[in-house]
């Protein structure tokens, strides 16, 4: 029986060529496009989950004040709570990223992609390691783990294990182990470790055993005994807090445990990671493809619907002859399964040949493979579901059908019943793509915005290079050089770069306030010439200046640390502040300009004469970027020959912050195009149905004087209303769905009218441009063709 089933549906199929292909075709695009979202969020929820021990691992956080809440915390914490609560299986600190030159041969390269951590990294991750022996390799205080791809780099394909690597043009490394390459699904990413013992001796965090530096992230493993319930898990934060006040009474902070799994998409700290997803925007995606896969299951039923006219006699004739409505429901629901198989065959190709243009979008490496066993039960799975879905509704409907009254031809087929329920369907296909549509431009308009809005400085031609080797000794002779050459002379020397920055100090006090509140201020050390080459604004006063010698003690705020004051711009200059227990003089204060992401509003700010180093950052004349690369090169070849010469741009540090919003703009645009495109799959296939439908109407209409706009407004007005419908339902969804995104942004564009004036009116011309085809090619035909048979 199902044999036969499929046998008639595969007939119906070639008997229906153009029927079946614009079935298909929605199905496989709709299929593809959620394939290719499904991949990105199975990547996005899988990430640590390789690791053995995943759901005993957990990380340290904590919250010093209700706005500063961070992923470090101090170098005792870790190691203190594993010797005291027994639970604590295991515990492992990493150092913030790590950049070193490294040194092999006539092989040297600057590694940026590093972190010291505890000898314990091995027992509580599952990093594979392909060489080496877990047990002792990061035992030594000189070792070093290397990925494979960096061995590669450096030793080709030989055996890496005891060769040794120059660092920093001074300490060797011995490599004790090869890391298999880190997965693109963990939020740990580097291409070596080194063992926290090699700083343990220089570091002040070890040497004076600080607990008021948080410069560490810490990871804890729990025993298998252990049950991570709430409770359980409150009483042990209590016991980090308790632990942290035995050491530290001053600072009033609060530790948080965080599941390893949860880090990637729902951990939005300060000081956090690199790397890190959002659950929003996986949700959002996520939903985007169950709607894209709605629209696709939609135009096949409403296409199967409007054709039932052509499958009537055959439902009576089967029923006549004994066919029950079983079986008959069995026979629509295997077309649409056998549709819908072919459209996942397609589906399956359209992904393999698209993966590498998504993989750029989505800034993934993601894959498929249908040899992959699971992977292969969901596409299938989606096949059957979308069969069963899509045709669940045509098979209901035409099995319904009394014999009797259909071979009569007594029985209304498109009834009021069907029609309505057509129409429905359609106004949800358009609500769908009205939404997508008003996202896009919402997006796009944001991520303009942030693009182009003022920072409180001008960011574009600023080349900023580290100081790294001989550079930190021969400073004045480096800055004399950069000061005697025109294309490097508009200069300064800062320690952070007014990006992403990540430090933040509580010590930090002035006359009046109050010694009960917690401020955390981030700071910055900069030279006298930089807020000229930032093109800052000083909102009151002056900035640093070589003139006064008494600027080292000197120091610049914002107006936003002035107004926490209780001071204005102007009333602020000449008070006195004091950091670090170091007093000082108000001597200016700078507009306020943004240091961190625009998710986040401006902090409080405070600036120190910089009179020791960091990084210098050369504003270069508009069309001389490459000439005043060359001369940076040149000067630092010259004065640090051991360090290879690496730069960078500050725009561009800037884009890559707003990377997982661009990409989704990116995504978004693709999926918002597919949808539309589906939808008008099954609007040019309603509307070719309609004008063949009243083909005979058409022709009388126009032996009667009618004009072809006529016609063609006659077909179309049907479908105007289905979409204005579809533009009042649409609007407000989008404007909640697309207020609640903005909402996560400080700055952010106000989601106005026009926007969805602009989505309406483009999605109406396309559904217009889409029925007018077949319309006019019906108002154009000649009547005499429909009237000859009367």
């Amino acid at each position: 029986m199902i044999k036969n089933y499929f046998k008639i549906a595969f007939r119906n199929l070639i008997r229906h060529k153009s029927f079946s292909a614009l079935n298909i075709a929605g199905l496989a695009v709709g299929m593809a496009s959620s394939i290719l979202i499904l991949l990105w969020v199975q990547h996005e929820k899988s990430y640590d989950r390789f690791h053995a021990h995943a759901d005993e691992i957990y990380r340290i956080t904590c919250e010093a004040t209700e706005e500063f809440k961070a992923a470090v915390n101090p170098a005792g914490m870790s190691p203190a709570l594993k010797s005291k609560i027994s639970t604590i299986r295991n515990a492992v600190r990493f150092s913030h990223p790590s950049t070193n030159v490294m040194e092999y041969g006539d092989k040297k390269f600057e590694e940026n992609q590093g972190f010291y951590a505890d000898p314990t990294l091995l027992e509580v991750f599952s990093f594979p390691l392909v060489k080496g022996d877990r047990t002792t390799a990061m035992q030594r205080p000189d070792a070093i783990l290397i990925t494979e791809d960096m061995a590669k780099k450096y030793f080709g394909h030989t055996d890496p294990i005891g060769k040794t690597l120059k660092k920093n043009d001074n300490d060797l490394v011995t490599v004790t182990g090869v890391l298999k390459n880190i997965p693109a699904n963990s939020h740990l990413q580097f291409d070596y470790i080194m063992p926290i013992s090699a700083i343990a001796s220089t570091n002040s965090d070890f040497t004076t055993n600080a607990w008021g530096n948080f410069n560490y992230y810490a990871y804890i493993q729990f025993d298998k005994t252990f049950n991570p319930t709430k409770t359980n898990l409150a009483a042990l934060e209590m016991q980090m807090d308790d632990l942290f006040k035995l050491h530290n009474t001053a600072l009033k902070a609060t530790f948080h445990l965080q599941p390893l799994t949860s880090i990637h998409l729902h951990s939005n700290l300060q000081i956090e990671l690199p790397g890190n997803g959002n659950i929003q925007y996986v949700n959002i995606l996520f939903v985007v493809a169950i709607f894209i896969l709605a629209v696709a299951c939609i135009n096949f039923m409403n296409l199967s619907t409007a054709r039932s006219a052509r499958r009537a006699r055959e439902v009576g004739m089967r029923k006549v002859i004994g066919a029950g409505r079983g079986h008959l429901i069995g026979q629509f629901l295997g077309e649409s399964i056998l549709i819908s198989l072919i459209a996942l065959l397609i589906a399956i190709a359209l992904v393999w040949l698209t993966l590498p243009a998504f993989n750029y979008l989505s800034g993934k490496a993601l894959e498929i493979s249908i040899f992959d066993i699971k992977m292969l039960l969901t596409l299938i799975g989606i096949a059957l579901v979308t069969g069963l879905i899509s045709g669940s509704y045509p098979a209901l409907f035409l099995s319904g059908f009394k014999p009797l009254s259909v071979l009569k031809g007594g029985t209304k087929l498109g009834g009021n019943g069907n029609l309505v329920f057509r129409n429905t369907l359609v106004v949800l296909q358009f609500v769908v793509s009205i939404g997508l549509l008003v996202g896009t431009v919402v997006v796009y308009n944001q991520l303009h915005y942030i693009r182009n809005m003022n920072l409180g400085f001008e960011k574009s031609n600023l080349i900023y290079v580290p100081m790294r080797g001989d550079i930190w000794d021969k400073q004045d002779v480096y800055k004399n050089e950069l000061t005697r050459n025109g294309l490097t002379a508009d200069f300064t020397v800062t320690d952070y770069l007014p990006t992403n920055i990540v430090t933040g100090d509580v010590n930090i006090q002035w006359e009046g306030k109050d010694p009960n509140s917690q401020l955390i201020v981030p700071n910055m050390a900069v030279s006298e010439r930089f807020f000229d080459v930032f093109q800052m604004k000083m909102a009151s006063g002056r900035a640093f200046s070589s003139d006064f010698k008494g600027d080292s003690t000197n120091y610049v705020i914002n107006e936003k640390l002035a107004k926490i004051m209780g001071l204005n711009a102007a009333t602020a200059v000449g008070k006195s502040i004091s950091y670090w227990d170091r007093s000082g003089t108000i001597i200016g204060v700078v507009e306020d300009f943004n240091f961190k992401p625009v998710q986040q509003a401006i902090e409080p700010m405070i600036l120190r004469f910089n009179d020791w180093g960091g990084t210098v950052v050369v504003r270069s004349q508009p069309g001389s970027t490459e000439a005043t690369i060359k001369a940076l090169k040149e000067i630092n070849t010259r004065l640090n020959p051991g360090y290879p010469f690496s730069y960078g741009f500050l725009d561009q540090n800037l884009d890559n912050l707003y990377k997982s919003e661009q990409r989704l703009g990116s995504l978004f645009n693709l999926f918002a195009a597919l949808a539309i495109f589906i939808s008008c799959l099954g609007l040019y296939g309603l509307s070719a149905f309609m004008a063949e439908q009243r083909f005979k109407e058409i022709g009388v209409r126009k032996v009667l004087g009618a004009s072809v706009f006529n016609v063609v407004y006659l077909l179309s007005r049907s479908f105007i209303k289905l979409i204005l419908i579809a533009i009042v339902i649409a609007i407000p969804i989008a404007w909640y769905a697309m207020d609640s995104w903005l909402n996560g942004f400080a700055y952010r564009v106000d989601a106005g009218w026009l926007v969805f004036v602009l989505a309406s009116v483009v999605a109406t011309a396309i559904a217009l441009l889409t029925v007018s085809y077949e319309s006019i090619k019906a108002a154009v035909a000649n009547p005499v063709k429909s009237l000859r048979t009367e």
